[in-house]
């Protein structure tokens, strides 16, 4: 592995470390998302406490968190497969961010920016099934863990080179969901509505 491959990795774990939720609730004065709401720094949870405008800029900087690293790293001719590895290490960072204590967020969002750059005939398979789900469901978390579990096998059909950083991303995902997981078992998962600090369906 060459050292512009290990460097770009490394900055694509110290750019995904960069937790946009907080950032953007101290921006607009709101309680921190990893103590308050579903404790989870994502777009929904800073959607409950804050309304659209900072769930938006969350969801934009999560997105382009995945997407940037991959873009940079897709231009300077890294191989498919250490393009995954770049991909993995953001949503790494975005999990476990090093400024933050690494209490950070459930990464489906940088997971879906950084399919973009090289993949987006199947971010936007993603997108697509992510919003039939939901608009199903009204479960965020469900539409997630969907979303996740048939990537791997819309990589094998899109962009087969990609379909292992893709499984390892969706593990990840799927593992940090575990908490919703347990919820849906059992049937406690509340359906997305606005704000209610009780309820912890995101992502």
């Amino acid at each position: 592995m060459s050292a512009l491959i290990l460097l770009t990795i490394l900055t694509a774990y110290l750019f995904g470390s960069i937790s946009s939720a907080v950032l953007i609730c101290r921006l607009f004065g709101l309680p921190d998302p990893r103590t308050h709401g579903s404790n989870n720094p994502g777009a929904t949870n800073v959607y409950r406490m804050g309304g659209k405008l900072p769930a938006l800029l969350t969801l934009a900087f999560d997105v382009l968190k995945g997407m940037l690293p991959v873009w940079s790293a897709y231009y300077l001719g890294i191989e498919p497969f250490f393009l995954g590895m770049i991909a993995v290490a953001a949503c790494l960072g975005h999990i476990f961010p090093l400024y933050f204590h690494f209490r950070g967020g459930k990464a489906v969002a940088t997971a879906l920016g950084a399919m973009f750059p090289v993949a987006w005939q199947m971010a936007l398979l993603l997108i697509v099934t992510w919003l039939l789900v939901f608009r199903i469901s009204r479960v965020s978390s469900l539409a997630a863990l969907v979303t996740v579990s048939l990537a791997p096998f819309y990589a094998y059909w899109i962009k087969p080179q990609y379909t292992v950083p893709v499984i390892m991303i969706s593990l990840l995902i799927l593992w940090r969901h575990q908490a919703n997981i347990l919820r849906l078992s059992s049937g406690q998962e509340q359906a997305f509505r606005k704000p209610t600090k009780n309820s912890d369906d995101d992502h």
